[in-house]
């Protein structure tokens, strides 16, 4: 696979990638997308609980019910 890039943006990958902490540009760009996989899978995550959320309707707690429920799910008592 290759890639063109504009030349400020190579420079600017090559400087990343000779920082030290990888051995070529190729471990950079792989650490780029793990690292953008980890961030969409969150997201995909994020927004299952939202949408189940929002598909269970309205509840009859008070904000107040909510939290002591919360803390105690989460070993917190008042």
């Amino acid at each position: 696979m290759n890639i063109s890039l504009p030349d400020p943006m190579k420079q600017w990958v090559e400087a990343k990638a000779g920082s030290g902490r990888y051995s070529n540009v190729s471990d950079y760009i792989r650490d780029l997308i793990r690292r953008e996989q980890e961030r969409s899978d969150r997201i995909a995550e994020m927004q299952q609980h939202v949408d189940e959320a929002r598909a269970s309707g309205t509840s009859n707690e008070t904000m107040a019910d909510i939290r002591a429920r919360a803390l105690r799910v989460a070993g917190t008592e008042l």
